[in-house]
Protein backbone atom coordinates (compact mmCIF):
# COMPACT_ATOMS: atom_id res chain seq x y z
CA UNK A 1 0.00 0.00 0.00
CA UNK A 2 1.58 3.21 -0.94
CA UNK A 3 2.25 6.14 2.28
CA UNK A 4 0.99 9.31 1.87
CA UNK A 5 5.19 10.36 2.33
CA UNK A 6 5.60 8.61 -1.19
CA UNK A 7 2.81 9.87 -2.70
CA UNK A 8 4.13 13.42 -1.89
CA UNK A 9 7.19 12.45 -3.53
CA UNK A 10 5.35 11.49 -6.41
CA UNK A 11 3.70 14.83 -6.51
CA UNK A 12 6.57 16.79 -5.76
CA UNK A 13 8.62 15.16 -8.89
CA UNK A 14 5.09 15.71 -11.52
CA UNK A 15 5.15 19.45 -10.20
CA UNK A 16 8.37 19.90 -10.82
CA UNK A 17 9.64 17.54 -13.81
CA UNK A 18 12.89 16.99 -12.27
CA UNK A 19 13.99 14.47 -9.88
CA UNK A 20 17.21 17.18 -9.04
CA UNK A 21 14.88 19.77 -7.99
CA UNK A 22 12.50 17.69 -6.52
CA UNK A 23 14.76 16.28 -4.13
CA UNK A 24 16.10 19.57 -3.01
CA UNK A 25 12.43 20.67 -1.85
CA UNK A 26 11.66 17.51 -0.49
CA UNK A 27 15.33 17.80 1.70
CA UNK A 28 15.97 14.31 0.46
CA UNK A 29 19.22 12.42 -2.28
CA UNK A 30 18.18 12.71 -5.50
CA UNK A 31 19.12 8.67 -6.02
CA UNK A 32 16.66 8.17 -2.41
CA UNK A 33 13.86 9.71 -4.46
CA UNK A 34 14.31 8.19 -7.54
CA UNK A 35 14.42 4.69 -5.78
CA UNK A 36 10.94 5.35 -4.13
CA UNK A 37 9.63 6.05 -7.86
CA UNK A 38 10.72 2.94 -9.28
CA UNK A 39 9.35 1.04 -6.28
CA UNK A 40 6.31 3.27 -6.80
CA UNK A 41 6.22 1.67 -10.56
CA UNK A 42 7.03 -1.79 -9.55
CA UNK A 43 4.40 -1.70 -6.81
CA UNK A 44 1.66 -0.39 -9.47
CA UNK A 45 2.88 -2.35 -12.58
CA UNK A 46 2.52 0.46 -14.52
CA UNK A 47 5.16 3.62 -16.18
CA UNK A 48 4.37 7.02 -14.26
CA UNK A 49 6.75 8.91 -16.15
CA UNK A 50 8.39 9.38 -19.75
CA UNK A 51 12.34 9.84 -18.75
CA UNK A 52 14.73 12.04 -20.55
CA UNK A 53 18.13 13.85 -20.06
CA UNK A 54 16.49 16.77 -19.22
CA UNK A 55 12.76 16.63 -17.96
CA UNK A 56 10.49 13.68 -16.58
CA UNK A 57 6.70 14.01 -17.78
CA UNK A 58 3.80 11.94 -16.33
CA UNK A 59 2.18 9.07 -18.86
CA UNK A 60 -1.46 8.92 -18.78
CA UNK A 61 -1.74 6.61 -16.20
CA UNK A 62 0.72 8.99 -14.22
CA UNK A 63 -1.16 11.93 -14.61
CA UNK A 64 -4.48 9.46 -13.15
CA UNK A 65 -2.39 8.99 -10.20
CA UNK A 66 -1.81 12.50 -9.90
CA UNK A 67 -5.26 13.38 -9.39
CA UNK A 68 -5.93 10.86 -6.99
CA UNK A 69 -3.00 11.41 -5.08
CA UNK A 70 -3.56 14.85 -4.68
CA UNK A 71 -7.00 14.17 -3.35
CA UNK A 72 -6.18 11.67 -0.50
CA UNK A 73 -2.72 14.01 0.15
CA UNK A 74 -5.24 16.64 0.41
CA UNK A 75 -7.74 14.59 2.71
CA UNK A 76 -5.35 13.43 4.91
CA UNK A 77 -3.89 16.73 5.62
CA UNK A 78 -7.26 18.03 6.34
CA UNK A 79 -8.09 15.11 8.65
CA UNK A 80 -5.07 15.56 10.59
CA UNK A 81 -5.62 19.08 11.24
CA UNK A 82 -9.60 18.30 12.35
CA UNK A 83 -8.07 15.88 14.96
CA UNK A 84 -6.02 18.30 16.46
CA UNK A 85 -9.32 19.17 18.00
CA UNK A 86 -9.18 19.95 21.49
CA UNK A 87 -12.58 20.24 23.94
CA UNK A 88 -11.56 23.47 25.02
CA UNK A 89 -9.93 25.16 21.78
CA UNK A 90 -11.91 24.95 18.42
CA UNK A 91 -9.26 24.63 16.05
CA UNK A 92 -8.76 23.28 12.40
CA UNK A 93 -9.73 23.92 8.93
CA UNK A 94 -12.61 24.16 6.59
CA UNK A 95 -12.62 23.99 3.06
CA UNK A 96 -15.36 25.79 0.93
CA UNK A 97 -15.74 25.34 -2.56
CA UNK A 98 -16.97 28.31 -4.20
CA UNK A 99 -18.50 29.60 -7.75
CA UNK A 100 -17.90 33.78 -8.45
CA UNK A 101 -21.52 34.86 -7.43
CA UNK A 102 -22.38 38.20 -5.71
CA UNK A 103 -23.22 35.86 -2.31
CA UNK A 104 -19.40 35.38 -2.03
CA UNK A 105 -19.98 38.84 0.22
CA UNK A 106 -22.06 37.61 3.14
CA UNK A 107 -20.34 34.49 3.05
CA UNK A 108 -17.05 36.99 3.60
CA UNK A 109 -19.03 38.33 6.26
CA UNK A 110 -19.63 35.15 7.96
CA UNK A 111 -16.00 34.00 7.89
CA UNK A 112 -14.62 37.33 9.64
CA UNK A 113 -17.16 37.06 12.12
CA UNK A 114 -16.81 33.54 13.09
CA UNK A 115 -12.77 34.14 12.90
CA UNK A 116 -13.33 36.82 15.56
CA UNK A 117 -15.09 33.93 18.38
CA UNK A 118 -12.51 31.46 16.81
CA UNK A 119 -9.75 32.54 15.78
CA UNK A 120 -7.61 29.10 15.41
CA UNK A 121 -9.97 28.09 12.69
CA UNK A 122 -8.42 28.75 9.32
CA UNK A 123 -10.55 28.05 6.18
CA UNK A 124 -9.37 27.33 2.70
CA UNK A 125 -11.16 28.58 -0.01
CA UNK A 126 -11.37 26.74 -3.22
CA UNK A 127 -12.81 28.50 -6.46
CA UNK A 128 -14.76 26.01 -9.40
CA UNK A 129 -17.52 25.50 -10.93
CA UNK A 130 -20.42 23.79 -9.00
CA UNK A 131 -19.92 20.40 -10.73
CA UNK A 132 -16.09 20.54 -9.81
CA UNK A 133 -17.02 21.61 -6.30
CA UNK A 134 -19.85 18.82 -6.00
CA UNK A 135 -17.26 16.37 -6.82
CA UNK A 136 -15.03 17.30 -3.82
CA UNK A 137 -17.52 17.20 -1.96
CA UNK A 138 -18.77 14.21 -2.48
CA UNK A 139 -15.04 13.03 -2.24
CA UNK A 140 -14.68 14.70 1.03
CA UNK A 141 -12.37 17.19 0.15
CA UNK A 142 -14.37 20.36 1.16
CA UNK A 143 -16.49 20.67 4.07
CA UNK A 144 -19.06 22.71 2.45
CA UNK A 145 -19.78 23.94 -1.08
CA UNK A 146 -21.49 27.37 -2.16
CA UNK A 147 -23.24 26.35 -5.34
CA UNK A 148 -25.56 28.27 -7.99
CA UNK A 149 -28.90 26.58 -8.60
CA UNK A 150 -30.23 24.33 -10.12
CA UNK A 151 -28.58 21.84 -7.60
CA UNK A 152 -29.90 18.26 -6.58
CA UNK A 153 -30.12 18.74 -2.99
CA UNK A 154 -31.13 15.34 -1.83
CA UNK A 155 -27.15 14.92 -0.93
CA UNK A 156 -27.38 17.81 1.14
CA UNK A 157 -28.14 19.75 4.11
CA UNK A 158 -28.29 23.28 2.75
CA UNK A 159 -29.17 26.96 3.70
CA UNK A 160 -30.76 29.56 1.14
CA UNK A 161 -28.05 32.43 0.73
CA UNK A 162 -29.80 36.12 0.46
CA UNK A 163 -28.59 37.45 -3.18
CA UNK A 164 -30.81 36.25 -6.29
CA UNK A 165 -28.00 36.20 -9.15
CA UNK A 166 -29.37 37.21 -12.53
CA UNK A 167 -28.25 36.17 -16.15
CA UNK A 168 -27.31 38.91 -18.50
CA UNK A 169 -26.11 39.57 -22.06
CA UNK A 170 -22.78 40.74 -21.94
CA UNK A 171 -21.49 42.53 -25.38
CA UNK A 172 -19.57 45.42 -26.53
CA UNK A 173 -20.45 48.45 -26.61
CA UNK A 174 -20.11 49.17 -30.68
CA UNK A 175 -22.40 45.37 -31.02
CA UNK A 176 -25.80 46.98 -32.56
CA UNK A 177 -27.35 44.74 -30.41
CA UNK A 178 -25.68 47.42 -27.49
CA UNK A 179 -28.82 49.93 -28.25
CA UNK A 180 -31.59 47.38 -26.53
CA UNK A 181 -33.15 48.08 -23.63
CA UNK A 182 -33.03 43.93 -23.31
CA UNK A 183 -32.57 41.01 -25.06
CA UNK A 184 -34.76 38.25 -26.44
CA UNK A 185 -34.23 34.95 -28.02
CA UNK A 186 -34.59 36.40 -31.33
CA UNK A 187 -32.05 38.80 -31.13
CA UNK A 188 -29.52 36.38 -30.42
CA UNK A 189 -30.03 34.34 -33.25
CA UNK A 190 -27.01 33.07 -35.23
CA UNK A 191 -25.02 35.38 -33.23
CA UNK A 192 -21.73 33.62 -31.83
CA UNK A 193 -22.65 32.88 -27.98
CA UNK A 194 -19.91 32.41 -25.35
CA UNK A 195 -21.99 30.17 -22.53
CA UNK A 196 -21.35 28.51 -19.76
CA UNK A 197 -19.81 24.90 -19.37
CA UNK A 198 -22.26 23.80 -16.47
CA UNK A 199 -24.79 21.21 -18.22
CA UNK A 200 -28.15 22.26 -16.09
CA UNK A 201 -27.32 26.30 -16.97
CA UNK A 202 -26.71 25.02 -20.49
CA UNK A 203 -30.16 23.54 -20.35
CA UNK A 204 -32.25 26.67 -18.72
CA UNK A 205 -30.26 29.05 -21.50
CA UNK A 206 -31.66 26.46 -24.27
CA UNK A 207 -34.94 26.63 -22.50
CA UNK A 208 -34.87 30.17 -22.61
CA UNK A 209 -34.17 30.09 -26.44
CA UNK A 210 -37.81 28.33 -26.56
CA UNK A 211 -38.50 27.59 -30.36
CA UNK A 212 -35.30 29.48 -31.45
CA UNK A 213 -32.75 27.89 -29.80
CA UNK A 214 -32.10 25.05 -33.44
CA UNK A 215 -30.71 28.55 -34.20
CA UNK A 216 -28.35 29.45 -31.38
CA UNK A 217 -24.54 29.88 -32.61
CA UNK A 218 -22.56 28.63 -29.80
CA UNK A 219 -18.95 30.01 -30.33
CA UNK A 220 -17.42 28.54 -27.35
CA UNK A 221 -18.76 26.97 -23.97
CA UNK A 222 -15.94 27.90 -20.79
CA UNK A 223 -15.65 27.25 -16.95
CA UNK A 224 -13.77 30.16 -16.98
CA UNK A 225 -13.81 33.02 -14.84
CA UNK A 226 -15.62 36.30 -15.67
CA UNK A 227 -12.69 38.51 -16.13
CA UNK A 228 -11.44 36.19 -18.66
CA UNK A 229 -14.97 36.40 -19.86
CA UNK A 230 -14.80 40.00 -20.43
CA UNK A 231 -11.45 39.17 -22.34
CA UNK A 232 -12.94 36.92 -24.49
CA UNK A 233 -16.24 39.06 -25.10
CA UNK A 234 -14.02 42.09 -25.34
CA UNK A 235 -11.75 40.79 -28.08
CA UNK A 236 -14.92 39.39 -30.22
CA UNK A 237 -15.02 36.16 -29.77
CA UNK A 238 -18.74 36.58 -29.13
CA UNK A 239 -21.44 37.79 -26.82
CA UNK A 240 -21.72 36.19 -23.60
CA UNK A 241 -24.52 34.50 -21.32
CA UNK A 242 -23.34 35.05 -18.13
CA UNK A 243 -24.14 36.07 -14.31
CA UNK A 244 -24.42 40.23 -14.09
CA UNK A 245 -21.40 41.47 -12.28
CA UNK A 246 -19.01 44.38 -11.63
CA UNK A 247 -18.37 45.71 -14.74
CA UNK A 248 -14.53 47.45 -15.24
CA UNK A 249 -13.87 47.39 -18.60
CA UNK A 250 -15.42 50.45 -20.50
CA UNK A 251 -15.99 49.09 -23.78
CA UNK A 252 -18.36 46.34 -22.63
CA UNK A 253 -21.85 46.17 -21.16
CA UNK A 254 -24.49 44.22 -19.41
CA UNK A 255 -27.66 43.70 -21.01
CA UNK A 256 -30.87 41.93 -19.29
CA UNK A 257 -31.94 39.27 -20.79
CA UNK A 258 -36.30 38.90 -21.60
CA UNK A 259 -38.03 36.78 -19.86
CA UNK A 260 -35.22 37.27 -16.94
CA UNK A 261 -33.28 34.03 -15.65
CA UNK A 262 -32.74 34.37 -12.24
CA UNK A 263 -31.57 31.69 -9.75
CA UNK A 264 -30.52 31.27 -5.92
CA UNK A 265 -27.05 30.24 -4.27
CA UNK A 266 -26.76 28.13 -1.35
CA UNK A 267 -24.87 27.00 0.94
CA UNK A 268 -24.45 22.93 0.77
CA UNK A 269 -22.98 20.11 3.42
CA UNK A 270 -23.08 16.15 2.72
CA UNK A 271 -26.08 14.58 4.36
CA UNK A 272 -24.55 11.52 6.77
CA UNK A 273 -20.67 13.01 7.24
CA UNK A 274 -18.90 13.09 10.37
CA UNK A 275 -18.48 16.99 11.12
CA UNK A 276 -15.50 18.47 12.86
CA UNK A 277 -16.58 20.54 15.99
CA UNK A 278 -15.34 23.61 14.36
CA UNK A 279 -17.93 22.62 10.88
CA UNK A 280 -20.86 22.10 13.45
CA UNK A 281 -19.87 25.60 15.19
CA UNK A 282 -19.68 27.46 11.70
CA UNK A 283 -23.27 25.69 10.24
CA UNK A 284 -24.78 27.40 13.60
CA UNK A 285 -22.97 30.72 13.05
CA UNK A 286 -24.24 30.41 9.44
CA UNK A 287 -27.74 30.23 10.29
CA UNK A 288 -27.89 32.36 12.99
CA UNK A 289 -26.17 35.11 10.93
CA UNK A 290 -28.48 34.76 7.89
CA UNK A 291 -31.41 35.23 10.06
CA UNK A 292 -30.41 37.51 11.82
CA UNK A 293 -28.60 40.08 9.20
CA UNK A 294 -30.61 38.83 6.35
CA UNK A 295 -34.11 39.37 6.17
CA UNK A 296 -35.77 37.98 3.13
Amino acid sequence: MMEIRVLKYFLAVAREENITRAAALLHITQPTLSRQLMQMEEELGIKLFRRSKHSIVLTEEGMLLRRRAQEIVDLAEKTEKELLYQEENIVGEIAIGCGETKNMKPLSEMIASFQQQYPNVSFDIYTAIADDVKEKLNHGILDMGLLLEPVEISKYHFVKMPFKEVLNVLMRKDNPLAQKQKITPHDLIDVPLILPKRQSVLNEIENWFEEEREKMKVACTCNLSQNNIFIMTENKVGVAITIKGENNHTDLCFKPMEPEITNNSVLVWRKNQTLSPSMVKFISHVKTYLENDYTS
